[in-house]
């Protein structure tokens, strides 16, 4: 109860939160012309687009207007130069009822917002705050809400220095505490520390949980299957078609999936495999946040095989895909993993004829079940390798203790039953210390390799 009690309050209301008012936004996008920052995947037209798709994600928030700006380096404190920073803020002033700017870059500093909101005099946000946002509102489980609340960290860091330089600047008050000995950053400091600290501590419980269900599940042997991409590109539509599970309720926005979910399916050889959805990435995401997701990411290392998705038909899905295999690099995978990963190419439907250019992709259509089986019989050949299970045909005799041995130590697929010799031929899936295991006991039963 204590727990629960401590839990609550750290599950508390955001103090960064925007608020649950609507908010009109103006999406400014500084645009890069020349050097080091500027991608050569991608043009300011399309990342202004996905700003919009972030904005639209959030309830009640509306795109009042696009604003591509050019900058040579929007790392200085106003982003931009002289000139085009004046013939922004005209720009935004003219705006009716605007409330918000949406300042498409990962990070600003807490000097830079405190700047631009005093010279467009609205609240700024940056992506990493609007992606923040759409977490908050996503989050389901206790996880997924105590990482909101450790990415939340960096954030109330920065505003408590901002705080602590207008304290500063007021002149003729204390530093310190009454009586403390300490001043208000140092306590403001350790408070964010021990909050800091109680939420990784609740966030290792639920990781020790997770691992105990792991190792359940190892027990049972189902090969695991994580299913990744960039945000929106057909995950959890793709895992409903593979597995058929009704329940499953995809959703056309980004970020719709937080927390890690589990779904059984079959292969074609009816092996039961657990396909496992994931948080979707972004180009841009901020560090602190992919970090405070690592728990939930950490489930990846554990599993048997990695499908990459594609939506093949995005303008920017090579940028895309460098992005997703970045940080699978990232998450120090072990390299069997990576070096297996099966590659899909979604949403084929929407391109007529279309041939994937990659030597080893799949083209599929999630929505439609085109190309499904041989993405199953992919999965299962790569399965059959990474987990060194073989598909065997044994002839036992249905008198002595083979058939309930199998039971025990494989996956029976088929017993097909010769009544007239009291054999039986069994069809199985085994491990191969179980394959050992089973030789050595019965050295005389015929094996036929599948």
């Amino acid at each position: 109860e204590e727990d629960e009690a401590e839990l609550e309050e750290l599950l508390g209301p955001s103090p960064v939160a925007p608020g649950p008012g609507a908010q009109r936004v103006a999406i400014v996008h500084p645009a890069v012309k020349w050097g080091p920052q500027k991608s050569p995947l991608t043009t300011a037209e399309l990342q202004i687009a996905e700003a919009v798709a972030l904005v639209d994600t959030l309830q009640n928030w509306t795109v009042l207007d696009k604003i591509i700006i050019p900058t040579k380096n929007p790392n200085k404190k106003l982003v931009f130069g002289k000139g085009n920073f004046q013939v922004l803020t005209e720009k935004i002033k003219k705006l009716p009822h605007v409330t918000a700017v949406f300042l498409n870059v990962e990070r600003i500093s807490s000097l830079t917002k405190k700047e631009l909101e005093a010279a467009w005099g609205v609240q700024v946000f940056d992506r990493y705050t609007v992606v923040l946002h759409i977490f908050r509102c996503n989050a389901q489980t206790k996880e997924a809400k105590l990482q909101v609340a450790l990415a939340e960290i960096p954030l109330l860091r920065s505003n408590l220095k901002n705080e602590v330089s207008q304290r500063d600047q007021q002149k003729g008050g204390s530093r310190y505490i009454m009586g403390s000995g300490e001043t208000f950053l140092e306590t403001q400091n350790r408070v964010l520390k021990e909050r800091e600290l109680k939420i990784r501590n609740a966030l290792e419980k639920l990781r020790r949980k997770r691992a105990l269900l792991r190792t359940q599940r190892r027990k049972c042997e189902f090969p695991v299957v994580s299913v990744m991409g960039y945000t929106n590109c057909g995950k959890t539509t793709l895992i409903k078609a593979l597995t058929g599970e009704a329940g499953l309720q995809p959703r056309d926005q980004l970020f719709a999936t937080l927390d890690i979910t589990a779904h059984a399916g079959y292969l074609p050889s009816h092996m039961a495999v657990i396909y496992v959805d994931t948080i979707g990435f972004l180009t841009d995401l901020p560090h602190n946040l992919v970090e405070s997701f690592s728990a939930t990411l950490e489930e990846v290392a554990y599993s048997d095989l990695i499908v990459h998705v594609r939506d093949i038909t995005h303008p920017e899905t090579i940028l895309q895909k460098a992005t997703v295999l970045s940080v699978l690099r990232n998450l120090n995978l072990p390299s069997h993993l990576l070096d297996s990963v099966v590659e899909v190419h979604n949403k084929v439907d929407l391109i007529e004829r279309y041939k994937p250019a990659e030597e080893n992709a799949l083209a599929v259509s999630a929505l439609h079940g085109h190309g499904l089986e041989e993405l199953k019989q992919e999965i299962e050949k790569k399965i059959l390798t990474a987990t060194g299970k073989k598909i065997l045909t044994v002839n036992i005799n249905l008198e002595g203790p083979q058939l309930s041995w199998l039971y025990k130590e494989a996956t029976v697929q088929d017993v097909e039953v010769m009544p007239e010799d009291g054999t039986a031929r069994v069809k199985v899936i085994i491990g191969s210390s179980a394959f050992g295991r089973y030789r050595s006991l019965f050295p005389n039963s015929k094996i036929f390799m599948s």
